[in-house]
């Protein structure tokens, strides 16, 4: 049975009416392989996907067919047709592990709603607790069910006891200080979400926006700081595409030596994807990420370009009979041309991996050797950081940094003060100023943030263009470096958001952002 996918009008105000359907994912091959971290179709009404830890519960509604029940609401992104199986124990895996991480909010008559940080945290749910735990409480990696909500609850903090990973060292010196003065008064301070006009807190965004540790510095100083669920101080979370903007950040320290021309062909490096897509690509383009390639990343679509990728680089298991390129070099050579470079931004993850393998060729180094080198031993980190790697040790440079929250704060507040922390110049200032003045909005604009509006992408980060000169680093499920210079502000967020995309947390994150750098610069104390 064929459903075309339908953009309406109504399905991109996100109001209220519209809330979000969340299910485990079940030990099914085919349906990991459906697994996905964005721009996902849902596919909804008719069976409803309602939620019990480890439980999947698909309740047909009493009036209507199958045909008319089954609505199919998208992400205004995607374009074309999902096949829905007329075998109904296929669809009993098919509307869960669809429905997982949709980046849409779907209607659910008669449903459920969506289950609260307060219901899903991880140290109350007993996930992995236990010698040995029982049963119903394991994740694992090998059955995807690390990567399933509400359990990615606990696996974003817990990812080195799950996947391969190679290490990011402090080095030994000792930590660099962050002086502290807290504020009790931050969790009242107040602010209105995106197309809502009732107030919220900023204690209650927290909660709303599922958070694991959040820390506030206001000119170097801590002055917010707390942790929920499974995440601690002194433990290390999954920084997602927050990676990027670290090696961005890399990749144009090298382009500022001289070490990488970023008006050079990417083959001039790699002559090994002198026949991909990359090859006629820039290494600008590449940091920029306006290159014109092949690669879709419609996760409603079991053959997108984004399941060869995952699966080359170990992120997620693969099924049974595998036979595609078995890491992520292998990978990045199948990438085919489409399109023009240059002309529009694409957010696609694999121009990061090429940008990984950018740096390994001219530095001779590893990026967690780099990242160790240039930024982590510098900036006097607290602890080590970890990242994820393929089977061959190549790290995943798009997404698989994790570390410890302060140690992302301050790398913030590293980038807030111009590339100067520590009593040293750790990045160049004309790096960092790079980076600030972000990229081409026009090419932008093309890519439809309704969230972002005037916003760009320059160096793997995110620049928001405000008032403030606000930038940030971003990840899916809410990870975040907030960097705002006017306020002197650095919010360093991480996150277990349900929704993978940035754009279901944006409209309460951004104006609580705002927010706080408001009554920091009204209130300085």
């Amino acid at each position: 049975m064929k459903y075309d996918l339908v953009q309406t009008e109504e399905q991109n105000k996100l109001e209220s009416r519209l809330i979000h359907s969340f299910v485990c994912l079940p030990a099914n091959p085919w349906s990991i392989q459906k697994l996905s971290h964005s721009n996902m179709a849902c596919i909804l009404g008719g069976w409803y996907c309602g939620v019990e830890p480890c439980k999947i519960k698909v309740i047909p509604r009493i009036d209507g067919t199958k045909e008319n029940l089954i609505e199919i609401l998208k992400h205004k992104e995607l374009i074309g047709s999902i096949e829905i199986p007329d075998d109904m124990e296929v669809v009993r895996h098919v509307i869960p592990t669809v429905c997982l991480t949709a980046q849409v909010w779907a209607q659910a008559p008669g449903g459920a709603p969506m289950p609260t940080a307060e219901q899903t945290d991880p140290v109350k749910l007993g996930w992995m607790v236990g010698s040995p735990p029982a049963p119903d409480k394991v994740i694992r990696w090998a059955d995807g069910s690390f990567y399933t909500f509400p359990k990615f609850r606990w696996s974003f903090s817990h990812g080195r006891e799950l996947m391969s990973t190679s290490n990011v060292s402090r080095g030994l010196g000792s930590p660099s200080p962050l002086p502290r003065a807290e504020r009790a008064d931050l969790d009242r301070v107040t602010f209105v979400p995106l197309g809502k006009t009732e107030p919220m807190t900023w204690a209650q965004s927290l909660s709303a926006n599922f958070t694991d540790g959040v820390v506030v510095l206001h000119k170097g100083r801590i002055v917010y700081e707390r942790y929920f669920g499974a995440l601690s101080a002194n433990g290390q979370h999954a920084g997602q595409s927050v990676t990027k903007s670290f090696f961005g950040t890399i990749g144009a320290m090298l382009v500022a030596e001289g070490k990488l021309d970023a008006n050079a062909k990417v083959a001039q490096y790699i002559p090994e994807l002198k026949d991909s897509g990359f090859g006629n690509a820039t290494v600008r383009q590449v940091l920029d990420m306006t290159t014109g390639i092949k690669y879709s990343e419609n996760y409603a679509d079991p053959k997108a370009e984004i399941w060869d990728h995952v699966r080359a680089g170990n992120v997620l298991p693969r099924p049974p009979g595998y036979q595609g390129p078995k890491s992520f070099y292998e990978f990045l050579k199948t990438v085919q041309p489409e399109g023009e470079h240059g002309q529009a931004f694409a957010y696609k993850t694999v121009n990061s991996d090429v940008l990984g393998w950018l740096i390994r060729r001219v530095t001779g180094k590893s990026v967690g050797e780099n990242l160790s080198d240039r930024i982590w031993s510098k900036l006097g980190m607290e602890q080590d950081a970890y990242i994820a790697i393929d089977t061959e040790g190549t790290e995943f440079a798009g997404g698989g940094l994790n570390t410890g929250l302060r140690d992302l704060a301050r790398f913030g507040e590293m980038m807030r003060q111009e590339g100067r922390f520590n009593g040293q110049q750790i990045i160049p200032k004309a790096v960092v100023e790079d980076i600030r003045g972000g990229g081409d909005k026009t090419h932008f604009a093309k890519a439809n943030y309704p969230t972002l509006p005037g916003a760009s992408y320059r160096n793997m980060w995110w620049v928001l263009n405000n008032a403030n000169g606000a930038f940030a680093a971003r990840g899916i499920h809410g990870q975040t470096i907030y960097v705002d210079p006017k306020a002197e502000m650095v919010i360093a967020r991480y996150a277990s958001f349900p929704m993978a995309a940035n754009a279901f947390n944006d409209p309460t994150s951004l104006p609580a952002f705002q927010a706080l750098a408001d009554k920091l610069m009204s209130d300085p104390k």
